[in-house]
Order: C-alpha cells, then structure tokens, then sequence
C-alpha cells in the first residue's frame, strides 16, 4: 500500500497522521506532499522523518490512494493528475462534493455505492458528516420531511490562523485576523463567503450535501452557521420534522446502536454532548434528545463532534480502509 497525504502540513494533515497511526493503517511507502513552499520540510511519523515533497513526484510515484486535504483550487487542479496515472483520490475539499460524477461518502451510511472505477471520491464537509450520520438511520425509520440545522462551529474549521486569532485575542496580543472581527467572547454568524441568496457557502453544503448522501431530495432543509470561540469541535442544534410518529426511548436505542455515534442524554444528571469532550475522539455524540410539541412529528436534538477528526481525517481514512477491505484499490 502505497500512500499519499496531500497537504500533509496543514491542520487536517497532520491529525490525518495522527488517526493513520492510531487506527495501525497499514503503510508500506508514504508520500507526504504539499505546495511547493513546504517542499523540503521533515515531518516525524512513527518515530521515523519523512521528507515532504512536491505534487509532481507524488504523481511519478503513483501512488495507490491520496488523501487531499489542501483547498479546493489544488484538488481541481491535481486531483485528475492523480486519478490518470491510476490514484484513487479522496478529498477533503469541497471541490467534487456536489459534482454528479463524484461520490459523497460517509462510510456508516453509504459506502456500498462505491466501485473500482471511483478514482476521485468526496469527502463530506465537517458540519454535514456528523449531522447526516445521526439523521441517516432516523430517516430510514421515520422519513424526514424537513429539518433546520444551526452550527455552532470551531475555530479549527478556519484553520491554523483562525487559532492563532483566538490565542491572540485571549491573550491580548494583536496579530493577523482570519475573521472580520474578534472572535474571543463572541459569535459571529458568518461560516465562509456569502452566496447571491444571502446563505453563507458553509450554510448552502449543510443544504446541498444531506441531499446526495442521503439520496433523497424531497427532504425540506435550511440552516445557520455561526463560528464560536472553541477549538473542541462543532455543535449542531437539530430540528426534523418526520412524515411518522415515533417513541423517544426507540429513537435513543436506535442512535444508540447507529455505529460511529454516542448518545449522551440525561437530563437528570445534567449529561449532554459538549465539544470540549469530543475533541481527540471519533464518535459523533447526540443529546438533548426531546419532543418538539409546537408541531406533530417533530424533535429536536444536540450533535457534537471533532470536526478535525470524522469531520475530515478519520472519515476520509475509513473511506481508505473500506477500499482496501473491499479490494477495490
């Protein structure tokens, strides 16, 4: 098993090697590759120093899979570079999610659409992976008709400088700005550019995206996203309204045996999901599970999860381990 990380100097890169190591994905060369200003770089993986290197010789290697966590421009640009020469690609991106050739994966819910001849897949965006793994199997059950998603979400989902920003501003130093504003003690509600229709982009993939991994488009969707001062990870408030009824201790077992997912629900002992317990873990944790009774039909739930981790790296490398399990790469 060959296998490329692109972009492996940037934030999603480096927890991507942090998840290879942890889940023991068995490597037998890895390329670790970034723009040409990383180039030349050393990065300790498993107690060895590997060397980063440039786009071009990653292709000449010919790598089995590579793993794209560097912008949309560069997995446009490269990611059919790789493919040619026999590369299946994954990418984090948001450049292929919503192209009709490509496949949005989430593994829980439908990796069994994927073929061989699938040389560039999509990686869902970190707000959509853990919300539709939570509504997938309630869908399933209940048919969703509509639902309203607002995100509170992580600094980590700007990147490096939107940390640093935080850092600075908690400690009182000026320093570059990845945000309009301050981000310590507030809440801006603006994830990514404004669109036409005045959605955010990160607003209209939380939109768009359920669409095609669920495969049902009849399903009535809006949503807000607002940045927050965390680092853990994203916080999702959900409200679905479902064409069937349904018992709240049925919908807790059926979360609570959905693999990937964790229910944290008691009111009585004050046991909800929280991003500052998600951060570094795997699992996307559900709580405040309850009856909406403005409506029939109706809940509202509370979705946590490391968007660094399934939001991005740990997803895309289940992507890998399902390809290699299958025998499809």
């Amino acid at each position: 098993m060959k296998l490329a990380v692109v972009g492996a100097t940037g934030l999603v890169g480096n927890v991507m090697l942090e998840v290879l190591a942890e889940r023991h994905f068995k490597i037998d060369e890895l390329l670790l590759v970034a723009s040409s200003k990383s180039v030349g770089k050393h990065i300790e993986f498993k107690n060895k120093t590997y060397t980063v290197i440039s786009m071009e010789a990653a292709i000449l290697a010919k790598p089995n899979i590579a793993i794209f966590s560097a912008g949309g421009g560069t997995s446009l640009e490269w990611a059919p570079k790789f493919a040619a020469v026999g590369t299946t690609v994954i990418d984090n991106s948001s450049a292929w999610r919503m192209n009709p050739d490509k496949k949005l994966i989430v593994p829980e819910i439908n990796a069994a659409i994927l073929t061989a001849s699938d040389k560039i897949i999509a990686n869902p965006n970190c707000s959509t992976i853990q919300l539709v793994l939570a509504l997938a199997p309630l869908h399933k059950e209940y048919k969703i008709k509509r639902f309203v998603v607002s995100t509170y979400q992580s600094v980590t989902g700007t990147g490096v400088k939107a940390v640093k920003q935080l850092e600075n501003e908690y400690n009182g130093v000026k320093g570059d700005m990845a945000y309009h504003y301050p981000i310590h003690k507030n809440a801006i509600p603006q994830c990514d550019v404004f669109e036409p229709n005045g959605y955010t982009k990160e607003e209209m993939k939380l939109i768009n995206e359920p669409h095609k991994i669920l495969d049902d488009y009849s399903i009535a969707i809006t949503s807000t996203a607002v940045r927050i001062p965390v680092v853990g990870g994203h916080s999702e408030c959900v409200n679905v309204e479902f064409e069937n009824d349904f018992d709240l201790n049925a919908i807790r077992t059926l979360l609570h045996n959905t693999p990937g997912v964790i229910v944290q629900d008691n009111p009585d002992t004050n046991t909800y999901p929280m991003p500052i317990y998600a951060k570094g873990k795997d699992a996307v944790f559900v709580g405040r599970i309850r009856r909406d009774f403005s409506i029939p039909n109706a809940l509202n739930m509370w979705i946590v999860a490391d968007n660094l981790r399934k939001g991005a790296a740990t997803n895309a490398i289940q992507i890998a381990e399902y390809l290699i399990d299958k025998h499809l790469v």
